[in-house]
């Protein structure tokens, strides 16, 4: 039987969605294996009960919170679909700053301060349970295939258990490193075929912890290059503040 599917969107950009949308012939191919009823960036229908729901976008309200809870309620599995959902995201950098310093910052000095009721962002595990993720941002529309072949399959998908650094020296890049610049590769989780790093930029940790990571190598190779854990630490809340990237 067909999984009955549904997307859904919290605080984020929803860049992951179109990501999924954008396999194009590759979406349309899934309706072997999914029936998606619910998806506001391609229909109206909404409700019912679902076997697998994607949910995009960090937390943020209580509003989204009851929404959430609603669609876990519903749901036999929840993937945390992209880097927002997965670990709060850019979204989590925020909480760091009172709402007054945002808006002067991003409107102005005059601009008068709206919160619209929202609070600190937080990963969607922070509220319901989830039973799988799909991390970056924003997602790798083959990753997100394999994760959905797994659940169709009746199978908990599992992630690459390796950093970045891996899929780097298999395709042959330069060290970002011996570029001057610090990267977050060794210590970050693989599976999005190290695209940063083979586009001229360095790994920012969209994908959060590599399982066990090698701290003590880490910082051996950050002293090596005149940077710090501070440095590192740094880089690395940008996605994953909300995640233990604030220690």
């Amino acid at each position: 039987m067909k999984l009955r599917a549904g997307f859904f969107d919290f605080t984020g950009c929803e860049g992951c969605q179109l990501a999924v949308l954008h396999l194009e012939q590759g979406f349309l191919d899934l309706t072997a294996v999914m029936d998606v009823v619910e998806f506001r960036e391609v229909m109206t229908a909404r409700g019912g009960e679902l076997d697998v729901a994607f949910v995009e976008g960090s937390i943020s309200s209580a509003e989204q919170e009851a929404r959430l809870r609603d669609i876990r309620r519903r749901s036999r599995l929840l993937v945390a679909l992209g880097a927002c959902a997965d670990t709060g995201g850019v979204n989590a950098l925020a909480g760091a700053h009172e709402p007054a310093e945002l808006a002067r910052t991003v409107y102005g000095s005059d601009a008068p301060v709206r919160t619209f009721g929202f609070g600190r962002a937080r990963p969607v595990s922070a509220v319901v349970r989830v039973d799988a993720r799909v991390p970056g941002c924003p997602v790798d529309g083959e990753e997100f295939l394999r994760v959905l072949q797994a659940l169709a399959l009746g199978r908990i998908p599992l992630l690459p258990a390796y950093p970045v650094c891996v899929e780097c020296r298999l395709a042959e890049l330069p060290c970002v490193f011996e570029k001057g610049e610090l990267c977050l590769g060794p210590v970050v989780r693989a599976g999005c075929g190290a695209r940063c790093p083979g586009g001229g930029d360095r790994c920012r940790g969209c994908r959060g912890l590599v399982d066990n990571p090698r701290e003590s190598a880490y910082r051996n190779v950050l002293e090596e290059h005149g940077l710090t854990e501070e440095d590192m630490l740094a880089e690395y809340r940008v996605f994953n503040l909300s995640t233990g990237g604030g220690r």
